[in-house]
């Protein structure tokens, strides 16, 4: 659900300016989606640290409340009194801010429930839902955009919140709180450097990489979040309390190597799916509901063999299993990349999907598990609030990498002075379509070098000691 509300609205915009009265205001409707993506993305190392002080379950709970609730909030926001596109906006910063403390908390309960020789199923299943909600967000929103309305994109998930309450509240255990101080100089260094960072990164394209409001521009608002992040880790090596991201935790090999594969498989998965759908919709005329089911047999392969590759890294050395899934992943795409053109059968599109949801499937459980293995408990939030956000600025860094990429593309494949359609759904000119294509075959090769960085950090994984499981499950 989480997942899902980060790509769900992109199919939605145009019902959104429509219903909204919005005309041609294209910046508004795009902060529908970064509201949401900026307070989902930059608090998660405060609240994974709270799930530590408070109970992982505690702040789940609370979090899925809000989450739920904003949900609701974001449906009615069109007819509400004074709603419009502002109350939207800001439903969805509370909406993204729900996300916030529930995704961290939902890792670190898996690395409390289970001992680390048994832990590779859940996080098998936990880590494959990243890929296949990205897949299934424009698949389901376009669906629901042409049944129901822009609004039941939004309340699909009431129904669902509630059920997830129920449930969460009856078979998720509690465990024991530890005591910790909160680091505030290192909550505003972190939450500033982290806004800074992404706003910058993510709204780049939108501000042409140049000034925003006066003195303030684009790369001055990166580079400050950059000095911001420096200083942030400077100061959680200097204090003397208890800081806000142990930095002991990257001292453990692996945790800090499954940091950086995450952030690259997070740009890879939101760099990919853009330029195969501009693809499927300008170039080869399918909906937008037709170029989300090419996209499908990925989604449905992942979510069948994610149970059964997580108990296999149960078994075998995870770096082995993720090393085997990467390739496979890269080799999906590069297949893309020979077939992305004008006369490849439309049915032949859909064999490298099926290659990469097998591979996909092999990379997200080993991931996961390798970087939770040697977490000591009470630090399980903290760990779990890092990885998750490593992999969210991965996201944001794939997806503004994306876009300039393309321009750029599209201004070496086409001849100068061609106006292409704006917005996936427009149709290109039969004479301008081979140079189009190749633009967006040549995107793919982003992802596809996230994706080998990724696999360089994967093949210095150490191997597990294997221990005994020494305790039992709490439900």
């Amino acid at each position: 659900m989480i997942l899902v509300d980060a790509t769900i609205v992109n199919v939605a915009n145009p019902a959104i300016m429509k219903g909204l009265n919005l005309g041609s205001d294209y910046n508004a409707v795009i902060w529908v989606t970064s509201a949401y993506l900026l307070c989902y993305a930059v608090p998660m190392l405060v609240t994974g640290r709270l799930g530590d002080r408070f109970g992982p379950k505690r702040i789940y709970l609370i979090g899925l409340t809000l989450f739920t609730v904003a949900s609701l909030w974001c449906g009615f926001s069109g007819w509400l009194p004074g709603g419009g596109i502002g109350m939207l906006i800001t439903a969805r910063a509370f909406q993204g801010l729900g996300a916030s403390m529930m995704s961290p908390q939902t890792m670190a309960l898996i690395t409390r429930m289970f001992p680390p020789d048994r832990r590779g199923a859940a996080m098998g299943v936990w880590g494959s839902v990243a890929g296949i909600a990205t897949l299934i967000g424009p698949l389901l929103g376009g669906v629901l955009v042409d049944a129901l309305g822009w609004e039941w994109i939004f309340f699909v998930n009431v129904p669902i919140g509630l059920a997830a309450f129920a449930a969460a509240w009856k078979f998720v255990p509690k465990f024991p709180t530890h005591p910790h101080r909160f680091d505030l100089l290192g909550v505003a260094l972190s939450t500033f450097g982290l806004f800074f960072l992404v706003f910058g990164i993510q709204e780049g394209e939108t501000y042409h990489w140049g000034s925003i409001w006066g003195p303030i521009s684009v790369p001055l608002l990166i580079i400050s979040g950059i000095v911001l992040l420096t200083a942030f880790v400077w100061w959680q090596a200097r204090t003397k309390g208890e800081p806000l991201v142990p930095l002991s935790l990257f001292n453990d090999r692996n945790f800090a190597l499954s940091n950086a594969a995450i952030a690259s498989v997070g740009l890879a998965i939101a760099s990919f799916s853009l330029p195969l759908v501009f693809f499927f919709q300008t170039v080869r005329g399918l909906t937008p509901t037709q170029s989300a089911l090419m996209l499908a047999p990925s989604a449905i392969l992942s979510m069948i063999l994610a149970p059964l590759i997580g108990r296999l890294i149960d078994r075998v050395n995870p770096r082995d299993v993720a090393i085997f899934g990467l390739v496979a992943w890269i080799a999906g795409m590069l297949w893309y990349v020979q077939v992305i053109n004008t006369t490849t059968p439309i049915l032949w599109l859909l064999g490298p999907s099926f290659v990469m949801g097998f591979g996909s499937a092999c990379v997200w459980g080993p991931l996961s598990t390798t970087a939770t293995r040697n977490l000591p408990p009470h630090y399980a939030g903290a760990g779990a609030g890092v990885y998750n956000t490593t992999r969210q600025v991965g996201s944001v860094l794939g997806s503004a990498g994306m876009s300039a990429l393309l321009q750029l593309r599209l201004a070496a494949d086409l001849p100068a002075g061609v106006a292409v359609p704006a917005q996936a759904g427009g149709s290109v000119p039969s004479a301008l379509r081979d140079g189009f294509s190749r633009a967006m075959a040549e995107s793919i090769l982003l992802p596809v070098a996230a994706l080998a960085c990724a696999l360089l950090a994967v093949s210095y994984f150490q191997k597990p000691v294997r221990r005994k499981a020494a305790h039992k499950v709490n439900s």
